[in-house]
């Protein structure tokens, strides 16, 4: 086969995967590929992967199998996480053509290059994690709405489940100069929300010269990336992705509550609501911590939102360790959760303890804490009737609305004939839909908004 000249790409996982994804697009446009659509044909396919759990791994392998179901002359490259972790286990994934690591997929089109040359398949180019130790910039464009931009990557932190450390190495950052450089052309895209992504985004800062029994100074924090981006004001808006409790400090929340740019939603990873659990996963702090970062937020923006990253299922999770953090998590004022059900991953510490929990009572706690987020969704969504807030439009996949997020991420329906797409607009949030979603009007305007079908879960 000679040189693809047609690609199309693929992304699991994160929003710092989305952003990398349409970093390496750029790439080949600049040497003259097209993107399409998988079900046009491609000629090389290009996947980017998690693998925060075997769920994400699997994804990966049945999204191969559909792509070469659809057209079985495609070339098939993986990158990303699971590419890194487990780049043997994917190369012997039938169809898979070239799987490159962490260190290598942002030189992405040295090999697809020379795929014509390469005989048979399944050919891996991946160095040790270590080797993936300069930060590569990477910003996402989508629809020109919203844009995911890396400031930070890979993380220091060993927690016991987790194995991004190894799939993505150290922590390293970008510069406050070249962010600001990057931001300023976003915007010039007419971006109107930039969303800040790294995988420990706190964590942000450059270490400088090491002083001899000291740790390395940082140029700047996270906090001073922050302030240099209110100051510039390139864009209406940014939102943090997510941020440590220990990182996410009472400074930072009380800048984004007298902030023009940054919005009042923050995401905080818990994980658990007990502390034995938090010792087990080697987490930074305890449940106070969380708590009192919660309530600095909720005093400071009451109208803010707090998401949640919870994991049920942890070994030695007891019956009532999951009932001592589901109680903790009820009585928090935080706003939704992202539940994970804990699946062993090789070369964690956390795979070599005992106690296992067996799956299916992972999966009903899952469902316990899931129907506790809907009920907290719906409440935090009540407080907001009859009130007037910003909405940043996009399409909509229903004929005749637009959607978009207010700046504390509440959904919002309106008629597409009162609005623009990428426009900032004031809504009045008339009522909250069967499936948690806000109808409103324009301010001064009409609503006359077409019946739509459910698109998230019943309450």
């Amino acid at each position: 086969m000679a040189t693809p000249k047609t690609v199309s790409f693929h992304t699991l996982g994160c929003k710092l995967n989305f952003s990398e994804t349409s970093s390496i697009r750029r790439q080949f446009e600049k040497e003259g590929y097209q993107t399409v659509d998988i079900e046009e044909g491609a000629d090389l396919c290009v996947i980017n992967t998690c693998s925060v759990t075997d769920f994400a791994d699997r994804k990966c392998r049945k999204f191969v199998r559909n792509v070469l179901r659809k057209n079985a002359d495609t070339k098939i490259c993986v990158v990303g996480c699971y590419a890194q972790l487990k780049p043997q286990e994917i190369a012997d994934i039938p169809g898979v053509d070239l799987v490159l690591g962490a260190a290598e997929k942002f030189r992405i089109l040295d090999y697809v290059e020379d795929l014509s040359k390469m005989p048979g398949k399944g050919w891996v180019y991946a160095s040790d994690v270590r080797e993936a130790n300069t930060f590569v910039e990477a910003f996402s464009f989508g629809d020109r709405t919203r844009s995911f931009l890396k400031v930070q990557d890979g993380c220091n932190y060993k927690c016991s489940f987790c194995t991004i450390p190894q799939a993505r190495g150290k922590s390293r950052s970008d510069t406050i100069d070249k962010v600001l450089r990057n931001v300023e052309q976003i915007a010039n895209q007419g971006v109107q929300e930039i969303v800040l992504t790294g995988v420990n985004l706190g964590d942000f800062g450059n270490g400088t010269e090491v002083i001899e029994g000291l740790r390395p100074r940082k140029e700047a924090l996270f906090i001073d990336l922050m302030m240099a981006l209110e100051k510039q004001g390139a864009v209406p808006r940014f939102r943090i992705s997510s941020i440590e409790p220990n990182l996410c400090t009472n400074e930072i929340i009380s800048f984004v509550s007298g902030s023009k740019h940054f919005m009042p939603h923050f995401h905080m990873p818990l994980q658990s609501g007990n502390d034995k659990q938090l010792r087990m996963m080697k987490r930074r702090y305890t449940r106070s911590l969380y708590q009192s970062r919660v309530e600095h937020i909720k005093e400071h923006m009451p109208h803010a939102c707090i998401g949640v990253d919870v994991i049920v299922g942890f070994p030695g999770e007891t019956q009532e360790d999951f009932k001592e953090s589901k109680s903790f998590i009820a009585n928090l004022p935080v706003d939704y959760l992202h539940v994970f059900t804990y699946s062993e991953r090789p070369n964690t510490v956390a795979a070599d303890m005992s106690d296992l929990v067996p799956v299916q009572e992972r999966r009903a706690r899952n469902e316990a804490l899931r129907l506790l987020s809907i009920r907290k969704k719906r409440a935090f969504y009540e407080q907001f009737v009859g009130q007037t807030r910003n909405v940043l439009l996009e399409k909509d996949k229903a004929k005749g609305v637009l959607s978009g997020f207010t700046d504390n991420y509440l959904k919002v329906l309106i008629p597409d004939s009162e609005g623009e797409v990428n426009r900032i607009i004031n809504v009045t949030l008339k009522e909250i839909t069967p499936d948690g979603i806000f109808i409103a009007e324009k301010v001064h305007g009409k609503n006359h908004l077409p019946k739509v079908k459910s698109q998230l879960q019943t309450y």
